[in-house]
């Protein structure tokens, strides 16, 4: 673990990039912070109202339980991570192309200001890695999106 239990707690805007995992309940009522960390611990993004968590390793159990905006994004390499979800408010989804930019984007800036030889790994095999990101949100969130560009 490189930051411990409770980062971000609260958190209304900036940016963190952590080359290594965070504790326990990371994130956890983040409501504007975008972070990029390599791994995180149990409960992370908990009763998330906003931002942008990009976790590129494993997380743990208890992941978004009462999220009710802003989004995650984790790197999937086992398969494993729908079973740690708390699908109670949320739902996962592939990234669509506009998450895909981001994601890029995210992960060149981490790579830049750590150094993290996890981030250049995933660039240069970008491919690969691309299918193994869950997205997660909100239920209902595409839905919403969808009927405000409707203009309803």
């Amino acid at each position: 673990m490189i930051i411990g239990n409770t980062v971000l707690y609260g958190a209304t805007g900036g940016k963190l990039s952590a080359a290594g995992p965070a504790g326990d309940r990371f994130a956890v009522r983040n409501s504007g912070a975008v972070a990029v960390i390599e791994g995180a611990g149990n409960h992370c993004c908990e009763y998330m109202t906003g931002g942008i968590v990009l976790v590129l390793r494993r997380a743990g159990r208890n992941f978004a339980a009462g999220m009710t905006n802003g989004v995650a994004s984790v790197l999937d390499e086992a398969g494993t991570f729908p079973g740690k979800v708390n699908h109670d408010l949320v739902e996962l989804s592939q990234p669509d192309a506009e998450d895909v930019d981001l994601l890029r984007k995210l992960i060149l800036e981490h790579e830049d200001r750590t150094v993290s030889v996890r981030a250049r790994n995933i660039l240069l095999r970008w491919e690969e890695y691309l299918p193994l990101f869950r997205k997660v949100s909100p239920k209902g969130a595409a839905a919403q999106v969808a009927q405000r560009g409707a203009g309803t």
